[in-house]
């Protein structure tokens, strides 16, 4: 902009005390002398003859000298505090101005339209600075397009793509490599989508040697769950992850936590109601048509459960975020589905000492707690990532297409939750579970169960998260609700320790785990009871020796409700209990709630001769809309008496018995199913753990199995009679 001298004195000369001083400034200069009008600038002549606001003047003589005013602080204050509140006075406003400020009306109106061009001009001045680093930004791009192109590779071949740089032979050689790789890898469904991100087609995949199987004695010990170490007693290899390809595996992990987002906001038309109509059920073609780029089609032979279920649950989510990305936790907290997890390795741990970012690859075992129906292992990335305040989602997708030798049966497409903040220490969890599974060889008892997708559906996991919190918070509670008011808090909360390690120790021995080595020691292959043996040596929680493990499943043509209180009642027990009651009644000495319904909660029992045999029941009972367990164990009465005195609760060994009970996956609208029962307990047959397992111990389990399995039917079909 070229300055223009101007005199802002209007007047006579005198009024200026005799300061005749020539200014000149530029554009940014509103408390000097340049004058601009709102479209055109104009330059004010000191003649009386000069018209208001016109385009054209005579230059000033080059010998007179234009005289200068400067406003004061006070006018220039004033002036600023009018034009924040109006830009454009009017006539009168500007006359009132004049006169307040002793200053000519022209004086006034000259300082505006300055005062307007000049925040034109800042802000034209904003967006060139702004248009200028875009262009930068833009200039750096096409740097890095161009480099990319420079460094092109073929696709298919992994040469250059440049002409001349291989022989035509060189080409046909990598040409016929890649097709033989993609028919190696032709079983994986993410390739379509990986073959966009894959910079060269033939990844090298080492794999360690295979290791030693563990023994029958060790069956399902101490490391049932291992962190961040070798992949255990898996068959086959084991996998170094580390070899694979982590970039892949991070942009496979951004595109399902995408999907998990949408899928997990997204209603109607994706989701529909479920068949227990609790939860929602995937559309599968609406899917199909709103993931068009999605992660590849279904493998042959496989069959997809996808269920989403929302759930209100008391615990901070940051605290839930802290249990899902810990391995340890998160086995611990979904127990009765989770039969195994490891953390093999972490990829990003996260940012500013928290988890998002964070990505871990995972191995699990997924059991539906039962002998007779194998548990679905996955090798996955865990990504947990922050959407917003308060919002946090974690996601969950197979990666075992990586390693060609593997072949499971069960694949996970994006699966996880979205947990938000809500008041008052609550928070919103919404569950998406979308797995594929090849589940042609299931038990014909759990046909329907898993077929409806009901066993590991959402709404298992909501409702398992929901009844842990719950619980957690019973057992935090300065004052849990108990019968026995005379028990101390302290008291009341390591019983519920004992209880919860019960319970842990319980599920262990149901299900039929990849790693558990289980041994028909009858000898008779047409016994429906799963028998395992372990030796216990250096475990505090267990008694020293040999301990078997016995479990079955059966059916029952009653809902689970009526089984559960039937099996909880102690009134009830003498029908069924031939292990630990010796055909006499029961009594409640103390009774612990761990839940608002009153049927969660953890009982002290004894037997009138409990004088005699100086030991007393500890049982828990839970249940929840998808399952419900009835767990208890035999401990010496000095013990708990212990316990109840201040002493540690680990030191209690415990050999438990008990029931888990599932929907047989039957039930519709206004029919009650019925239900799936598994029993399982365990023995001491040996105190020295170098002893021999007799034959006869294992056909006293399996005869002790049966007769509670008899009894249980027997009552219930007496009723339906």
């Amino acid at each position: 902009m070229v300055p223009v001298e101007m005199n802002n004195n209007i007047g006579d000369g005198d009024n200026n005390n005799g300061n005749n001083n020539t200014t000149t400034t530029n554009n940014n200069n509103i408390n000097g002398s340049l004058i601009f009008g709102d479209e055109e600038f104009d330059s004010v002549n000191t003649s009386e003859n000069q018209e208001d606001g016109s385009d054209h003047q005579d230059p000033a003589p080059p010998n007179k000298r234009k005289r200068c005013h400067r406003h004061t602080r006070l006018q220039i204050q004033e002036l600023e505090n009018f034009f924040k509140e109006c830009p454009h006075p009017d006539e009168t406003q500007r006359k009132d101005l004049s006169r307040q400020l002793g200053l000519d009306q022209r004086q006034v109106k000259f300082w505006f339209q300055n005062k307007r061009t000049q925040n034109r001009n800042n802000q034209v001045h904003h967006k060139n600075s702004l248009l200028r680093a875009e262009n930068d930004r833009l200039r750096a791009e096409n740097y890095q397009c161009r480099a990319s192109i420079a460094n092109a590779v073929c696709p298919k071949c992994g040469g250059k793509t440049a002409i001349g740089e291989m022989s035509f032979r060189e080409h046909l050689l990598r040409l016929e490599n890649a097709r033989l790789t993609e028919e190696v890898r032709r079983y994986y469904i993410y390739i379509c989508q990986l073959s966009l991100v894959v910079a060269k087609p033939v990844m090298n995949y080492t794999l360690s040697t295979p290791p030693v199987p563990a023994r029958p004695s060790e069956g399902i010990g101490s490391n049932r769950r291992e962190v961040n170490g070798s992949i255990g007693n898996l068959p086959g290899s084991v996998l170094r992850v580390k070899d694979a390809t982590t970039s892949l595996i991070i942009k496979l992990a951004g595109v399902a936590m995408e999907e998990l987002m949408a899928m997990a906001q997204l209603d109607e038309p994706l989701w529909n109601v479920g068949a227990n109509e609790t939860s929602l059920a995937l559309n599968l073609t609406e899917y199909t048509r709103t993931f068009r780029n999605g992660l590849g089609p279904v493998l042959n032979g496989f069959r997809t459960e996808a269920s989403k279920a929302t759930s209100i649950v008391f615990m901070n989510h940051l605290d839930i975020v802290q249990i899902l990305m810990d391995v340890n936790l998160w086995s611990n907290m979904f127990a009765r589905m989770v039969a195994r997890a490891i953390s093999h390795d972490t990829i990003l741990t996260g940012s500013q000492r928290n988890f998002d970012g964070a990505f871990h690859l995972m191995i699990a075992e997924y059991q539906v707690l039962s002998p007779v129906v194998s548990t679905r292992k996955c090798y996955f990335v865990r990504n947990c990532k922050q959407q917003g305040d308060g919002i946090w989602a974690v996601v969950d997708v197979s990666i075992d297409h990586f390693f060609p030798n593997i072949k499971l049966k069960c694949r996970k497409r994006p699966s996880g939750c979205l947990i938000q903040q809500m008041q008052n220490g609550f928070c919103k969890v919404t569950w998406v579970e979308h797995v594929e599974v090849d589940d042609r060889e299931v038990h014909p008892l759990y046909k329907s169960l898993i077929s409806s997708g009901q066993a590991l559906s959402a709404e298992r996991w909501v409702e398992t998260l929901e009844r842990q919190c719950e619980r957690l918070a019973f057992i935090m509670a300065p004052n849990v609700p108990s019968i026995e008011p005379d028990v101390t808090n302290n008291a009341k909360q390591s019983i519920m320790k004992i209880a919860e390690r019960m319970t842990r120790s319980f599920l262990s021995g149901v299900a039929t785990s990849s790693e558990d080595i289980w041994l028909n020691l009858s000898g008779n292959k047409e016994c429906p009871v799963r028998v395992m043996t372990q030796k216990s040596l250096n475990d505090p929680g267990r008694p020293v020796g040999v301990i078997l493990y016995a479990s079955t499943s059966f059916w029952l043509p009653v809902p689970p409700n009526t089984v559960f209180d039937f099996l909880k009642d102690a009134k009830n027990r003498t029908s069924w209990d031939v292990i630990t009651t010796g055909g006499e009644d029961v009594q409640l000495m103390s009774q612990i709630g761990s839940g608002r319904d009153s049927r969660n909660c953890v009982s002290l029992l004894r037997t009138p001769n409990t004088s005699q045999n100086k030991m007393l029941m500890i049982q828990e009972t839970s249940i929840d809309p998808t399952a419900s367990f009835v767990i208890y164990a035999p401990v010496d009465v000095s013990l708990i008496e212990n316990v109840l005195l201040g002493g540690d609760p680990d030191n209690v060994p415990l050999l438990p018995v008990g029931f888990a009970i599932l929907p047989d996956g039957t039930a519709q609208q206004g029919r009650e199913g019925g239900s799936l029962v598994s029993v399982a307990f365990q023995v001491l047959v040996a105190a020295d753990p170098g002893a021999r397992l007799k034959l006869t111990s294992v056909r006293i389990t399996e005869h002790l199995t049966l007769a509670i399995v008899d009894k249980i039917q027997a009552h219930f079909n007496q009723q339906i009679v």
